[in-house]
């Protein structure tokens, strides 16, 4: 999301309110009428007209509106929230007075380093250098890695800096009595803080704009300075950001050769064109989260899974959502596996007869997938030969820092603003996901666009993260309170169709991959799907994050995964012990998923034909479609 509030994850543009609406009329108290004797003068005096209107609205809708107006100056965070806990960590704190005084030893340790800092800057004796080593004890920050901060006095500040920020993560952390909720909600909303108050951030004291600056006579600020006023202008206009242009669905990405085959009113299901030859029989589906537009798996050629999966003979099928507006408040879940998933499913059997299907599912489009797997083993239906998870969550127990966004108080302040909108906008999902890592995704492109001037380049995968899309109130509010907050699918209380469904009736083979650096679905959260079925799980770990471990070509340097196999029934490693049994092993895992694959799918043959009119499923356009182009 967040994957949430979302959506944190991200995933990575200030969310720009919209107009006030005029305030709705409020009924004046009224008291009910009094009976009185027939005889009575008054009696024949007729009541008191109303003097609201029949369509003015209920004090609940009342409430709702005024939330989501409060919830435009707050960034959609619940200040109630905010307060409980900050309330919960200092109250407890203030009732513990040995933790005062050891934090109190601990800030009067962490001046003495600084001191010990002050005094040998410009010594050369040894006993002086391991003062200065002494005084650098915290951490290092990739914020002060350039030489010029290890010269005076910019060695000091960002010390300085640092030893704050160890001490504020010692004061808000391991509180006795502490909400785990609680305690990470005040330690983040710290971190926010100290993250914008950082040295690197502001003109006077970065030596590494100041240097630039002096080197240039003042050209980068000239041009951090039009950076700024282009943005400001971009961000009214509610125009792209600079460079996106230049990546495009249907011309530069979401490239590969393919025709619409399917189109209702929430999706395009895509079937991609042979590259030529045999292809194995079971075609593949892939079901990509609605938080995204698909082509993150059909970037440009070089980036694309699409393309790859297509050129080692596999036919391929892509679900394609709707961005959706005000009209689809009230799509949910059920509808998202009806004319999402099973459309789809019903489609695919149709244009390829008589084959079991490799499904896919990516982020929230695996959790809806891994739903679909288990409603249809349940009623018989065994048309998925595999299941594949790509950095998607079963169970909702330890969802990674967008927890952070995700409690009751910020639940229900989500559901008042999609209530007024009919949507979740894909700004405050891309505003939450930035939060989640605030200095590389907010600060560090504010110092690099306004401080030295420069702009980072565009690629594909920036390209697409800005191309965000809407979500859904009903179907947003049924995502959070089901699977976030109640976790109903992992606790077998989740139903489709009336009738509840586990993790445990997926009975087809699973291949599962987890990020090692995912915000928005942390590995150690998708690898509990091991916990929760008893069929074959190959579980497969790789280096990056939510979206760069995905988008993982062969050829890129640097990248690594672990993979191993669960047999039916075998017993589940703990985490240790699995990175343990599963050595590290250099290159993508797109090769080793498709070795699974074929492992798991027949001899190839001839290709289909490109979608089925007997059936009703005639080619509509050529791919990518007319859904990913919706603004």
């Amino acid at each position: 999301m967040p994957e949430s509030a979302f959506a944190s994850v991200a995933h990575d543009t200030p969310q720009i309110a919209a107009p006030l609406p005029v305030a709705p009329p409020v009924a004046p108290l009224i008291a009910p009428p009094v009976a009185v004797p027939a005889t009575d003068p008054i009696a024949a005096v007729p009541p008191p007209v109303a003097l609201v209107a029949p369509s003015a609205p209920a004090p609940r809708d009342f409430d709702r509106w005024s939330h989501a107006q409060t919830a435009r100056l707050t960034g959609g965070i619940s200040g109630i929230a905010l307060k409980l806990a900050f309330e919960d960590w200092f109250g407890h704190l203030a009732r513990n007075p040995a933790g005062q005084a050891a934090l109190m030893r601990n800030a009067v340790q962490r001046w003495q380093r600084l001191g010990r800092l002050a005094l040998s800057i410009g010594a050369a004796s040894a006993r002086d250098a391991d003062a200065a080593n002494d005084a650098s004890a915290t951490p290092p920050d990739s914020r002060f890695a350039a030489p010029e901060w290890q010269q005076w006095p910019f060695n000091l500040m960002n010390a300085a800096f640092r030893e704050q920020e160890a001490w504020w993560l010692d004061a808000t952390t391991g509180v006795r009595g502490v909400q785990p909720h609680h305690e990470a909600v005040v330690s983040f909303a710290v971190r926010q803080w100290l993250d914008m108050l950082s040295p690197a951030n502001f003109l006077p004291t970065n030596p590494e704009a100041l240097a630039l600056t002096a080197k240039t006579g003042g050209a980068n600020l000239r041009q951090g300075l039009r950076n700024l006023m282009d943005d400001a202008a971009r961000l009214k206009a509610h125009g792209p950001l600079p460079g996106t242009e230049a990546f495009r669905p249907g011309e530069t990405v979401a490239i590969t050769p393919g025709k619409v085959v399917l189109r209702n009113r929430l999706m395009e299901l895509i079937q991609y064109e042979p590259a030529g030859g045999a292809v194995r029989p079971e075609p593949i589906l892939i079901v990509p989260a609605w938080i995204m537009k698909f082509y993150i798996l059909d970037l440009s050629p070089a980036n694309s899974l699409v393309r790859y999966l297509v050129g080692q003979g596999h036919t391929v099928f892509v679900v394609s959502w709707i961005n959706p507006t005000e009209a689809d408040r009230d799509l949910g879940m059920d509808d998202y596996l009806a004319l999402g998933v099973t459309a789809a499913v019903d489609a695919v059997t149709a244009i390829v007869p008589g084959q079991r299907i490799h499904a896919t599912g990516y982020c929230l489009g695996g959790t809806l997938l891994a739903i679909a797997a288990a409603a249809m083993n349940r009623d018989g239906d065994n048309r998925f030969a595999t299941l594949t998870l790509l950095a998607a969550q079963t169970d909702f127990t330890e969802p990674g820092a967008l927890a952070l966004f995700i409690d009751d108080s910020e639940v229900a302040l989500l559901e008042d603003v999609m209530a007024e909108r009919g949507y979740l906008d894909s700004s405050q999902m891309a505003g939450a996901f930035q939060l989640l890592n605030s200095d590389k995704l907010i600060w560090a492109g504010i110092r690099r666009d306004y401080l030295m001037g420069r702009r980072a380049p565009m690629s594909d995968l920036m390209a697409w993260n800005a191309d965000g899309t809407r979500l859904p109130a009903r179907m947003h509010t049924e995502y959070l309170r089901r699977l976030f907050l109640d976790n109903e699918f992992a606790r077998g209380r989740y139903r489709v169709d009336g009738r509840l469904v586990a993790v445990t009736d997926i009975q087809c083979p699973i291949f599962c991959i987890g990020t090692e650096h995912d915000h928005v679905a942390p590995w150690l959260s998708v690898r509990k799907l091991d916990l929760l079925t008893d069929g074959e799980v190959t579980f497969l770990l790789t280096s990056g994050g939510h979206n760069v471990g995905i988008v993982n070509p062969p050829g890129v340097p640097q990248r690594s995964y672990r993979m191993l196999t669960r047999a039916a029934d075998g017993p589940s490693l703990a985490p240790d012990d699995w990175l343990a049994a599963a050595p590290p092993q250099d290159g993508s895992w797109w090769p080793a998923w498709n070795d699974w694959l074929d492992a798991h799918s027949g001899a190839p043959g001839a290709p289909p034909a490109m979608g089925n009119a007997a059936t009703g499923f005639a080619p509509l356009c050529a791919a990518p479609g007319s859904y990913v182009l919706q603004p």
